[in-house]
This record gives structure tokens, C-alpha cells and sequence, in this order.
């Protein structure tokens, strides 16, 4: 029997003001557990579905739910990790992923667990009392993902996280990503322009169109989990990053 839907989009379209069609008439479902990658050319509106998923923005026109309710509703089941760490400075590690937590109201000392729980989680329990300033790329990164992860959110978005970081940094990543996932039941949706990370990390990819944003094709990936540096070797995952790549590139192609 098929899961329940998590997040339902029938029909959502997105214009800003009087200005062109951002997004039209896009139709999504995600089951509990799916890792959705969003590819596509610059412009073709991942990261705007991404904001209305989040409740960041609303539809100019569709019907959207997550859970059943509305995305403002449903805004405690939710984390979003954007594509910069946005670490304050003048805080801890510590103190920067429990901010959400004191916003929501969470005790000092449940703060403190959840927030020494997550950091485990990313390996970064070692570096609590450190500053943003003291932190590789790849490590604001982590703190930003515990931060997200602190609320124990029913649906992970992510816009771009690991677009800055160099290859290797990005690909150790991606396999923590997993692993984390592993120990969570959350539902991801994950925008990149990297084929290889798309087909990494997702059992579904959906290539978006461009002018205005619309879904093209949408793919399954059959690789199994859990995923390690060892997939990246095997002849089905290079065969998959070639598919798709063909795709994208007849998309990018066609909106040249």
C-alpha cells in the first residue's frame, strides 16, 4: 500500500507582483522519507518552491499541504537550510543552534541537551564554545544542518547547502547527510546543480523547466541505501549521472 502523502502541490503557480509566471502550475507529491533533488536551469524557480513549501511565500495560484494543513500551519514541522551557514558571529556553535529552540520557548536545559544531541550528530560536539569565526566552510555547514536538525522537523529543505564547499568537503558531506538521515525520519527536498550530489543523495530527481519554472521529467533512482564513497564507483550510479545529465542538458538546451 502506497505511504500517505507528506507534501501535496497540485497546480501551484507563482508570479510576483504584475511580473512573469515564476512558477506554473507545478503538481508534487512526496511520500514520509522521500529525498527529493530539484535540478534545472538558473531561473526555473527551485529555490522560490522551496520558499513556498517553507511558508516563506505563498502561492499566487494551486493548492499546497503538507500534512494535511497549510504551510503556515504546518511551520513547527519544518527547518530550512539555506545556501549560506547565516551563523551569528558574536555566538557559540552552541548558542547559534539553540536559538530556534529558545525562540520556540525550550527550556535552558533543553536547549542545552537537543543542541549537544545535534552537534554529536554532525561531529561537531568538540567544538560547542567555538565562534563562527573559528570554523571551516564545511563545518558552518554542519552547524547550520544540527541548527535545522534541532527541531526535530517532519520535512528538511535545502537550498544549495554544499554549493560553496570544494569537491571532496562537498562529497563527505553529502555521505553525512545520509548517515544523519538514517537516524531521522525527515522528508528532504534538496535544490543543487550537481547531477553527481542530485543522484547521491535522492530516491526521486525532478528536472525543472525554465521560462517559467514548470517540472519536465521527473526520475527515479534506484540505488539502494545506504550510500557511501564506494556507490560513486559503481557503473549504475555513473550510468545515472549521465542519464540525467543528458536530460538537463536537452532542458538547458531547449531554453537557450
Amino acid at each position: 500500500m502506497a505511504a500517505t502523502p507528506l507534501v501535496e502541490l497540485h497546480d501551484v503557480t507563482k508570479r510576483y507582483g504584475a511580473g512573469p509566471l515564476v512558477l506554473d502550475r507545478v503538481s508534487l507529491v512526496a511520500a514520509p522519507g522521500d529525498f527529493i533533488s530539484l535540478i534545472g536551469p538558473s531561473g526555473c524557480g527551485k529555490s522560490t518552491l522551496l520558499r513556498l513549501i517553507a511558508g516563506l511565500s505563498p502561492a499566487s495560484a494551486g493548492t499546497l499541504q503538507l500534512d494535511g494543513r497549510t504551510p503556515e500551519q504546518a511551520a513547527a514541522e519544518l527547518a530550512f537550510v539555506f545556501q549560506e551557514p547565516t551563523l551569528l558571529p558574536w555566538l557559540t556553535v552552541a548558542s547559534n543552534v539553540a536559538l530556534p529552540q529558545q525562540l520556540r520557548g525550550l527550556s535552558p536545559a533543553d536547549r542545552a541537551a537537543t543542541s549537544r544531541r545535534v552537534l554529536d550528530l554532525v561531529r561537531l560536539g568538540d567544538r560547542a564554545a567555538a565562534y563562527p569565526r573559528q570554523l571551516s566552510g564545511g563545518q558552518k555547514m554542519r552547524v547550520s544542518i544540527a541548527r535545522a536538525l534541532s527541531l526535530s522537523p517532519k520535512i528538511l529543505l535545502l537550498d544549495e547547502p554544499f554549493g560553496a564547499l570544494d569537491e571532496m568537503t562537498r562529497e563527505h558531506l553529502n555521505e553525512e547527510l545520509l548517515a544523519i538521515r538514517q537516524q531521522q525520519a525527515w522528508t528532504a527536498f534538496f535544490v543543487t546543480h550537481s547531477v553527481a550530489e542530485a543522484v547521491f543523495l535522492s530516491n526521486r530527481i525532478v528536472v525543472m523547466a525554465a521560462s517559467p519554472g514548470r517540472i519536465h521529467t521527473e526520475i527515479t533512482v534506484p540505488l539502494t541505501y545506504p550510500r557511501t564513497a564506494a556507490t560513486r564507483l559503481s557503473r549504475e550510479y555513473h550510468d545515472l549521472v549521465a542519464e540525467v545529465s543528458r536530460i538537463l542538458r536537452s532542458v538547458e538546451s531547449a531554453a537557450a
